[in-house]
């Protein structure tokens, strides 16, 4: 089955730590230096009684506030597109188009701790895990208050800044572990990556 994560979707290359930072202090320093973003990512999805992982590549491109594109290449494609104010979602191998609004598609989602503002952190509880794992990542504890899709998310980062992955626990028991790679943080990004435009002929459905 397919799924979407908003962007999850959804980084980054900061000032190197002279020690290793704490992941709290780690997640508000990349919400407070980066306008913009762009890494490829591995993501793997297992659901409450499978074994075997749902598999996907591909690349994400944040540009603050509010625009992303987060695009599967493999195994199938598909696309993820905010402009600031919708959220587009493309299956081109279901014909498949629909929009939604920003604020209601990014409420408390992982796409949100990435894209949005430094005060989207109201919107959770933070807990920091007291020591880095055996990788060295240090991780924070993202409970958003509003439970509606997910009950946790984890955020880890380098001791060097850089935003390691994170991990997604949904309401129906479904865990996503997201991998950052070659993250770039704050390249010139082009504004035609944030755009959006249906293929002619075919349907949108309006999703609240």
């Amino acid at each position: 089955m397919k799924t979407f994560y908003g962007c999850g979707l959804f980084i980054l290359t900061a000032c190197p730590f002279s020690i290793q930072a704490g992941g709290i202090d780690a997640l508000e320093r990349f919400l407070a230096t980066t306008t913009s973003f762009q890494s490829e990512f591995s993501q793997s999805t297992y659901g409450p009684s499978s074994k075997m992982p749902q598999t996907l590549e591909g690349n994400v491109a944040i540009l603050k506030p509010g625009k992303f594109r987060w695009e599967v290449t493999a195994p199938y494609a598909q696309l993820a597109v905010g402009d600031g104010e919708q959220v587009w979602l493309f299956d081109p191998e279901l014909e498949q188009i629909t929009r939604r609004k920003m604020d209601i598609a990014l409420s408390a989602s992982p796409a949100a701790l990435l894209v949005g503002k430094r005060d989207i952190l109201r919107q959770f509880e933070l807990t920091e895990e007291e020591k880095a794992d055996t990788e060295g990542i240090s991780w924070v504890n993202a409970s958003p208050k509003n439970k509606e899709n997910f009950e946790n998310i984890r955020v880890g980062f380098h001791a060097n800044g850089q935003l390691a992955g994170m991990e997604l626990l949904d309401t129906f028991g479904q865990i996503t572990t997201l991998r950052f790679h070659n993250p770039q943080q704050n390249p010139r990004l082009p504004t035609r990556l944030f755009i959006f435009t249906p293929p002619e002929g075919m349907e949108v459905i309006e999703s609240d």
